[in-house]
């Protein structure tokens, strides 16, 4: 579905890219994780189209899109989360879906979109994140985590082929952070996704396979178990001493 094939970029005389190879299987979950300043945001920049690279090719779903544009690649099928949740805090938990659904900004749009499918979509949505309680209440009501987990099934609602979640465990309790993982394994299963998170004890409970970035290169890659014995990872990402 996804394949980085040696990719590089520079910012001025800072390397952030140099050759990257990745390889995602469609319907895969793959979390990307390394120190700061590795390159991860700026991977999920470059699929997007938000900056490009210097040389190499990002191919999805076997098209290289490296000369697309933003709104190009996103036609495409490409839905980015990021860190910060970007709802619509005065909506309904609901309307946020709706708007999801349909792609539509105004509220006519909203009303007329219950005779298009988008209700059934939306039921299987709120029941999926156990929101049916919360489905009349304002979206910026809720806990940081729960607005994180709304946008997770706005994304969903737009039927992605490919998602790029970046940090969905940021400011997130522990609790929540263990629901998250689990939400993402039970809702986007099937979906090929992207994960970047910092978070280690969320990456072992998503049971995901791994790709730890160091310095704009694949480090290693494998189950968390695998990178978890990975004495380079442990040195220099998990901070260990040999």
């Amino acid at each position: 579905m996804l394949q980085i094939e040696n990719l590089h970029k520079r910012f001025g005389g800072l390397t952030v890219m140099d050759g990257l190879n990745i390889n995602v299987a469609e319907g895969e979950t793959r979390c990307i994780i390394g120190p700061n300043g590795t390159g991860k945001t700026t991977l999920f920049n470059l699929i997007t189209g938000k900056i490009k690279p210097d040389s190499g090719a990002i191919k999805i779903g076997g098209r290289n899109v490296v000369s697309r544009r933003v709104y190009e690649i996103a036609r495409l099928g490409v839905s980015r989360k990021f860190q910060s949740p970007t709802i619509f805090g005065d909506l309904t938990v609901e309307d946020n879906l709706i708007i999801a659904a349909t792609g539509r900004r105004n509220f006519t749009d909203l009303i007329l979109s219950r005779r298009h499918g988008a209700e059934s979509r939306i039921e299987e949505i709120l029941e999926k994140l156990e929101f049916g309680e919360f489905r009349n209440d304002r979206s910026g009501d809720l806990s940081h985590g729960q607005r994180q987990w709304l946008e997770i099934g706005m994304v969903l609602l737009n039927e992605p082929d490919l998602i790029l979640l970046d940090e969905p465990t940021a400011g997130m309790t522990l609790a929540e952070t263990a629901r998250t993982a689990d939400l993402i394994r039970q809702v986007l299963h099937g979906k090929t996704t992207l994960v970047i998170e910092h978070d280690i004890a969320f990456v072992r409970r998503l049971e995901a396979p791994v790709t730890v970035l160091f310095r704009g290169k694949v480090m290693c890659e494998g189950s968390f178990e695998d990178i978890a014995e990975d004495e380079q990872v442990r040195r220099i990402y998990l901070g260990e001493n040999p």
